[in-house]
This record gives structure tokens, sequence and C-alpha cells, in this order.
């Protein structure tokens, strides 16, 4: 079973950067697709960016597109979520998950996540 410890976030003013990371404990880490998501106060947790086993394959959330950029290091054992040209509305927790598919399009999540970490955007 993998377990995921999400670190990184912050409070960053608008434009900022930001880098998450998802460290998972357990040998099959490598043998995973990857999420990240996010849950703002008072809404659904909506998908964010996913990426394969190796890295060679990455899909993003539209509003996210050109600023996000998801990327794994497997001898590390960790997932990363870079995130450039924040705003406001990208306050909110963000979670990783392992081990879900992704098929035409969407990403379905499997019951492995992180505890989340808080990620706040001022104006």
């Amino acid at each position: 079973q993998v377990q995921l410890v999400e670190s990184g976030g912050g409070l960053v003013q608008a434009g900022g950067s930001l880098r998450l990371s998802c460290a998972a404990s357990g040998r099959t880490f490598s043998n995973y697709a990857m999420g990240w998501f996010r849950q703002a106060p008072g809404k659904e947790r909506e998908f964010v960016a996913y990426i394969n086993w190796s890295g060679g394959s990455t899909a993003y959330k539209d509003s996210v597109k050109g600023r996000f950029t998801i990327s794994r290091d497997n001898a590390k054992n960790t997932v990363y979520l870079q995130m450039n040209s924040l705003k406001p509305e990208d306050t909110a927790v963000y979670f990783c998950n392992a081990g879900g598919t992704y098929y035409s399009g969407s990403y379905r999540y499997s019951a492995t996540w992180g505890q989340g970490t808080q990620v706040t955007v001022s104006s």
C-alpha cells in the first residue's frame, strides 16, 4: 500500500510561484500513475494534473495549462507540481492521488490520497 505526503504549500502573492511535492512510500511507486487535485472551500475536489508511470504522458485542467507543470522522479518516489503565475482562484488544498487511471481525457482517481497541502494566493 502506498502512502502519500504532500508538502510545499504556503501563502504567495498573485503572479508568484510554488512547487508542491508528493512523497510516496513503497517500492511500487514507479508503477503508478499520479494525479494532483485541489479543493477550495465550499467546492468539490477537482482534477488539476495527471502524469503516467514513466512521466512520458501528462494532462492538465484547462485553466492551469501553460502555468502548471507536473513531473516525477521515480528514483526519489516523488511527484511534483510546479505552479507559476498563480491566481487567487488557485487557492485551495492540494492533494495527490496514486494509482488512478487515465482514459479518454479523464483521470479516475483511486482511494489512495495524501493529507493535502494548503495553497493560498493573495490578490
